[in-house]
């Protein structure tokens, strides 16, 4: 694993649910699921591994997010190893990676996504040996990008998503895509507590359409 990334794999053993969510998994229900939160190294340094949810999907529509899912059966225990492999074999499901050159280096704690219920554990990656993406199915996936963490840093790629249903948020700007939502506050949270943000203004406002995503 690269010396770069090293600031990911402390923060994970430390940080606390709350320091990463004011939602986090109810008592009892909700369905376990797990994201992927791949990094590479690419042309521009240090990459992020990004999918944008077909239009068709009936939960996160449009929606720019890290490769994930709900669990199955055969995945294994919630609170065990099942996360690690739901969040692969999603991922490969999603983009056609090839699992083994992804090396799991850790996890976040589990935290909850009101609107689906689900309670996801975003699973740590990095991309040892890169392997040819793109969507696998286009009913589920419009799109599979990297973005340079460089750019998610860049403050003037930075602000506070609105949504017309009241929600207020982290985002990011890439290209035409607003990256919000739950996949932007963990970002987020990682660029806090690696020690990668940038001082930006949370006061930039860029208000979404409620559906697609983009700004």
């Amino acid at each position: 694993m690269p010396n770069w990334l090293l600031p990911v794999r402390d923060a994970a053993r430390t940080v606390r649910p709350a320091q990463l969510s004011r939602f986090l998994p109810p008592p009892s229900g909700g369905r376990p699921s797990a994201v992927l939160v791949l990094f590479g190294e690419g042309a521009q340094g240090p990459e992020l591994l990004l999918i944008e949810r077909a239009t068709s999907l009936r939960q996160h529509a449009g929606q720019p997010s890290f490769p994930g899912g709900g669990l199955d059966p055969e995945d294994g225990d919630p609170l065990g190893d099942g996360p690690l492999r739901a969040a692969l074999r999603e991922a490969e499901e999603e983009t056609g990676l090839d699992p083994a050159g992804v090396q799991v280096f850790g996890t976040l704690p589990r935290l909850y996504i009101p609107f689906s219920d689900f309670v996801v554990t975003p699973v740590l990656g990095w991309w040892r040996e890169p392997s040819p993406v793109a969507p696998v199915d286009l009913r589920e996936t419009a799109r599979v990008f990297t973005v340079p963490v460089a750019h998610l840093t860049d403050p003037a790629r930075r602000g506070t998503a609105l949504h017309p249903s009241g929600y207020r948020g982290p985002c990011f700007q890439v290209g035409a895509t607003l990256v919000w939502g739950f996949t932007a506050g963990v970002i987020d949270r990682i660029l806090h507590f690696a020690g990668w943000e940038r001082p930006w203004d949370a006061g930039r406002e860029l208000p979404l359409d409620g559906a697609s995503g983009r700004a």
